[in-house]
């Protein structure tokens, strides 16, 4: 099953767009490969109670176009829905500028000698959010997700009264989420995916990429994408009996694809075997792209 991917995103970075009532949209200029044209930064409700979610990384630009899009109301809330250096860094500027909380399930979870080294690990929210908190302002409420798979400490947030998610990096329009052991973990990227199939809601809000209506059908080929490379991994294992993860990539990818090391061999290693262990192969899936790692053999 093909993916809908929405490519199309005519923002510039630094303006605001009205992308539905009582939420704008703030491109940061932080394009890559795996931010796309950039991070989006969201501001929830108007006046003397705005909450900002995802300040983006430490930038001067954007931290700017932030207090330039709120000039004469009030930054009382600062949100992070997970502690990537692309989403949560501009927090401690934007916090000295206006004197905000900062709200987030809590620092990042996996220490950077044993493979968060891609983490942010300065942010320390003022108000830790546990699964299902409510965070309130004078006009809106946002309901906390927690979605682990591509953070360990990722939140969704749900904008109450309404149909609207802010998806962040677990559902983006433009592409799929990168899934990086071992504070990244498929199978429970695969739980959070389906627990936000479950809601029903009609519009995403996601950290990159332009908003999503109905993304029912765009969750399903994201799954159906994830369990499609999951059978050919198993094939492919089958059919060697063992095999490393580069010996694994041309028969999944395609003849010609050559994995391109990313992380540790050892945890790499590790986070393929417990995968195995459990059953599944999403842990092999995730660890494809390391060259060096131990070689896989399917359970008993």
């Amino acid at each position: 099953m093909s993916i809908p991917f929405l490519k199309d995103d005519a923002l510039p970075p630094g303006t605001v767009e009205q992308t539905t009532p009582g939420v704008r949209r703030i491109l940061c200029g932080n394009p890559g490969p795996f931010t796309f044209r950039g991070t989006n930064t969201w501001l929830i409700g108007a006046g003397g109670s705005v909450a900002v979610l995802d300040p983006g990384p430490a930038d001067d630009a954007h931290l700017a176009a932030i207090l330039r899009a709120t000039e004469g109301e009030r930054i009382s809330h600062i949100l992070v829905s997970h502690t990537h250096r692309d989403h949560s860094p501009g927090v401690a500027a934007l916090q000295a500028a206006t004197g905000a909380t900062s709200y987030g399930f809590g620092p990042h979870m996996t220490p950077p000698d044993q493979g968060g080294e891609g983490g942010d690990h300065s942010f320390r929210p003022d108000v830790t959010l546990a699964d299902e908190a409510l965070v309130e302002g004078a006009d809106w409420a946002l309901r906390a997700i927690h979605t682990p798979g591509h953070c360990a400490n990722h939140l969704c947030f749900a904008l109450e009264g309404s149909d609207v998610l802010f998806s962040a990096d677990h559902v983006m329009s433009w592409s799929t989420s990168v899934v990086s052991p071992p504070d990244g973990d498929m199978a429970a990227y695969m739980r959070s995916l389906a627990r936000l199939q479950d809601r029903q809601d009609r519009l995403f809000l996601p950290g990159h990429g332009p908003a999503l209506p109905d993304p029912g059908p765009f969750m399903a080929a994201l799954a159906a994408h994830r369990l499609e490379r999951e059978a050919k991994v198993l094939d492919a294992l089958r059919a060697a009996g063992r095999a490393s993860p580069a010996e694994l990539v041309p028969p999944v990818y395609g003849p010609g694809r050559r994995s391109q090391p990313a992380r540790p061999p050892d945890q790499a290693g590790r986070r393929g075997r417990r995968g195995a262990r459990r059953g599944g192969v999403g842990g092999a899936i995730a660890t494809l792209p390391s060259a060096a790692c131990r070689a896989i053999t399917l359970p008993a």
